[in-house]
């Protein structure tokens, strides 16, 4: 390590083939050696957190008066690089000093994508260890010690970017227990560095605490405030580093009957690019994170060079494309994609099908007639935050599509954004078209993300990358072709070989660079690295074999999600899974059991799944649905099912536009006027029981009615009402559909079948789409042109006074005929307004103003109403003017005018 360039452990090496990382502390009943001491392993105490006092004496410069029941004597971590290979182990050491017996919990965070390989524990002398078994084996060995009554439960969880390795066990007083945990991960090369984290969150207090880059604070020094027992260390230890390449053939590693090649070639010219940016912009992208994409595209499209070539595809329902053609990145073009950018609005639906075929189709049509410079690199980047919603459905067919319509020389590289996209979805539409994925978390910054995506695969380098080993006696290489290479970023290559007939490797490798073809040999000895290994203490010389298989088992998983048929996914299964068995890894085939000597009492971990939908098949919202001609959550009643029933029907996202006219809690009416750009809102306080018309066309044939439900018991001396159950009936296609907080039913004609608030579904006929997103929202839209969505609230079942209701949105639309009417209806033909005379109110935070519309003069109120779309729990504040004694003077007549007999009932003017 040649320089240390700032405080938070930041390092930049300029030649590293193996180093550890040491952070130290002080063993009570142990000798450490000079290795680590402070660990991400996090002890809680489960049981009541109660102390007694005592000295510690031999404690320097201070005294701790109080001492938890649980002491943590020890963390260690020892972390060791070897030529990418990070192999790191976490031991840490606890005695129950208290005289009852204590829960312990060890938590310890690793990152996403690391492998655990071994889990030891020692209980008062009682040693358990690990052992790598198949699922279903392991879960039977789990099963007999559990009906036996011995057994503890583990659990290895999943994060954001980490995962939690978690295990509790019951200490007896006087006990000493020590768990160690190892886990292996491949260092990747980004943005030119290498970027190793260990995440230090103890969780209490450690009597010493030390690391060997000057980091040593008393228990003071630890204490978040100066008679606080909590631990201020809550951090993580991050090294950047980089190594040094001499050679562009890149770095050839052989040891063991295993070799690794590292190719990182610097100094060469960009490739010309041609990108087709698929933006979503669908009502689910609208705020922060549309404002944060735009933000973020603006300052990609400035790093464009003169020679690339771009254009823009925005999709929600429907395509637009701000350019046709693939357009020179000169300024004036750039400047006008970023003033193009600005102007959206998200709205409506997710078309993702439609959207990547026309992408592919520009990209394609340009290739076809030349007009692609034929050392240019082709990219498509999708932006989404959700499944489609409209156009094809099935996910699979949108893979078979993409895969049968791209040509071989275009890269698909996927964003998805937030926590409910399909992310493995993005991930096999990229892996199966030179591309990578990557997940964007909403409660980070979007903006950053983004633009740090983007620097990973904006610089081709290289194009058409091969690798060749020409001895007969190499095997079972990972991946020796690649589509392109990436400025800052490395290709790894692993393999075996028969020691017996070899001592040296030689690689070929052919690429294309912006000028020229090139043809790359090298040359590796054995006796090299050999030498290299028994001389550094610290590198593990097992990291070739352990590399090889790290990356194996990585294609395979990949190329198992991959795999066109039944068979060939179970051939690759048993593959992934004996090599899982063979070199002792944690994948998502196998668990780690963790016994006892006498082999009776166990327990459990697994590794998380990949993803929840990681199986081909038609998914709609995330949830799996059997690729069968009837959907899986289909009940019909005893009647034929009716022929409204389609599978890959069009629906429109849940999320409707940012300005609706809307109904939410007890009930509050928000009436959003376009022309005056203004929110009016009243209440209407009625009777459980009662049915109101909020929307009547009898021209058009669409009717809306909504029911009343009250509250368990008046509140304050008055009984709350809200909408307990939603009619709508659309005459011409004789279909009726009655939303509950418990179920919806669908009528046509004589047949009828029900869904539930659980199930997540579409349904559709020639014109009415209906769809279902589980316990939320459900759409219904007319024509692709009309939309109603229906939010559903959940209230504590025990609360004394609450009850579910509904809450219902309405996008203004010129859809309906002049006839329309009722209490949201009538508005769709918009009143004139003029507001005016704002002054302060009774309430300071609520100014009054008057009102002119419909001949009358009203005294109305400014305030705060909730929209919860984006959040259904708190929603979103929005400001209306509110009209006071249920509307009077803003609704045509008295409320109790808008009463109608049914759920389906017309309303009835005088």
């Amino acid at each position: 390590m040649k320089r240390l360039t700032c405080f938070f452990i930041c390092f930049f090496l300029s030649e590293v083939s193996g180093f550890e990382i040491p952070i130290n502390g002080l063993s009570e009943f142990v000798d450490y050696e000079d290795l680590v001491e402070l660990a991400p392993g996090k002890f809680q105490l489960v049981a009541e957190n109660r102390r007694y006092q005592r000295s510690l004496p031999g404690e320097s410069e201070e005294m701790m008066e109080e001492v938890d029941q649980v002491t943590l004597y020890s963390y260690k971590v020892q972390s060791t690089i070897t030529s990418r290979m990070a192999t790191t182990m976490i031991q840490s050491k606890v005695v129950n000093n208290s005289p009852q017996p204590q829960n312990v919990v060890f938590d310890v965070q690793i990152p996403k994508g690391a492998f655990i390989s071994n889990f030891s524990m020692t209980v008062d002398g009682k040693t358990f260890r690990s052992s790598i078994k198949e699922k279903t084996v392991g879960r039977a060995l789990y099963a007999q010690a559990r009906a036996k009554g011995k057994t503890a439960g583990l659990v290895r969880s999943s994060a954001l970017d980490m995962e939690n390795f978690r295990t509790e066990v019951n200490v007896l007083p006087g006990a000493k227990v020590q768990f160690e945990l190892h886990y292996q991960e491949v260092k990747w090369r980004k943005l030119g560095s290498y970027e190793h984290r260990i995440y230090l969150q103890p969780g209490r207090l450690a009597k010493h605490l030390e690391a060997h880059v000057s980091f040593k604070p008393t228990v003071a020094q630890q204490r978040i405030c100066p008679n606080c027992r909590e631990t201020a260390v809550d951090g993580e230890l991050v090294v950047l580093y980089d190594v040094k390449r001499e050679e562009k053939a890149g770095e050839l590693e052989v040891f063991n009957g295993y070799f690794v090649h590292f190719f990182a070639p610097d100094n060469l010219d960009p490739i010309p690019k041609n990108i087709l940016f698929v933006i979503d912009v669908s009502g689910s992208m609208w705020g922060v994170k549309m404002k944060q994409t735009v933000e973020a595209m603006k300052t990609i499209l400035d790093d464009l060079r003169a020679e690339d070539h771009f254009s823009v595809i925005d999709f929600n329902q429907n395509i637009r494309t701000w350019r046709n053609d693939l357009i020179s990145a000169t300024k004036t073009q750039v400047a006008d994609a970023k003033r193009y950018i600005e102007k959206i609005q998200p709205s409506g639906g997710t078309n993702i099908n439609e959207a990547l075929l026309r992408a592919i189709f520009i990209l394609n049509e340009a290739n076809n007639l030349g007009l692609l410079d034929p050392n240019s690199v082709s990219l498509i980047i999708l932006v989404s935050d959700g499944d489609p919603t409209v156009g094809e459905l099935k996910l699979s067919k949108i893979q078979k599509n993409v895969k049968e319509n791209i040509q071989d020389n275009i890269s698909l590289f996927s964003l998805g954004m937030g926590f409910d996209v399909d992310y493995d979805f993005l991930k096999r539409l990229s892996n199966e078209n030179h591309g990578i994925a990557q997940r964007i978390y909403g409660n980070q910054d979007t903006s950053s993300q983004l633009k740090k995506f983007y620097n990973q695969v904006s610089t081709p380098l290289l194009r058409n990358v091969q690798f060749n080993y020409p001895h007969t006696s190499v095997t079972d290489v990972t991946q020796n072709n690649f589509h392109n290479y990436f400025g800052g970023s490395e290709i790894v290559v692993a393999g075996k070989f028969d020691p017996a007939k070899l001592d040296q490797i030689e690689s070929v490798i052919t690429a294309t660079s912006a000028n020229t073809q090139l043809v790359l040999e090298t040359l590796a000895q054995m006796d090299d690295l050999q030498d290299f290994l028994s001389k550094d203490k610290h590198a593990d010389p097992d990291f070739t074999r352990k590399l090889w298989a790290y990356l194996t088992i990585n294609q395979l998983l990949a190329e198992r999600s991959l795999a066109p048929t039944a068979a060939a996914k179970r051939r690759i299964t048993r593959s992934i899974l004996q090599m899982s068995l063979d070199h002792h890894i944690v994948t998502p085939l196998t668990s780690l059991v963790i016994e006892n000597e006498a082999g009776d009492e166990r327990m459990l971990a697994d590794a998380p799944p990949q993803d929840p939908s990681c199986c081909s098949g038609a998914l709609y919202y995330g949830s799996k649905v059997v690729p069968d001609s009837t959907p899986s959550w289909a009940n019909p009643s005893p009647t034929p099912v009716i022929s409204m029933l389609a599978q890959g029907s069009q629906v429109l996202e849940s999320t409707p536009p940012p300005h609706v006219m809307r109904v939410e809690n007890d009930p509050h009416f928000i009436i959003y006027l376009p022309k005056s750009q203004k929110n009016i809102c009243f209440n209407i306080d009625s009777e459980p029981g009662k049915i109101l018309n909020l929307v009547s066309d009898p021209e058009s044939g669409i009717v809306v009615n909504g029911q009343l439900v009250g509250a368990k018991k008046p509140n304050n001396g008055k009984l709350s009402t809200y909408f307990g159950k939603l009619g709508f009936y659309f005459q011409s296609e004789d279909i009726k559909i009655e939303i509950s907080t418990e179920t919806i039913t669908l009528s046509h004609g004589s047949s009828t079948f029900s869904l539930s608030w659980s199930d997540t579904a579409q349904v559709t006929n020639q014109r009415v789409q209906i769809s279902v997103k589980k316990e939320k929202v459900v759409t219904i839209t007319l024509d692709k042109e009309m939309s109603f969505s229906v939010l559903l609230h959940r209230v504590w079942k025990k609360h004394p006074v609450n009850v579910d209701f509904l809450g219902i949105y309405i996008p203004p639309t010129n859809k309906f005929s002049p006839k329309a009417h009722g209490l949201i209806g009538q508005f769709m033909q918009e009143p004139k307004i003029h507001i005016f005379n704002e002054r302060p109110g009774k309430d300071p935070e609520k100014p009054e103003a008057s009102m002119e519309v419909k001949g009358q003069k009203l005294i109305i109120t400014r305030g705060l109403q909730k929209d919860y779309r984006t959040d259904l729990v708190f929603g979103t504040d929005v400001t209306c003017w509110f009209v006071h004694n249920s509307g009077k003077g803003f609704i045509d007549g008295h409320y109790k005018d808008y009463f109608v007999p049914q759920l389906y009932s017309f309303l009835k003017r005088p």
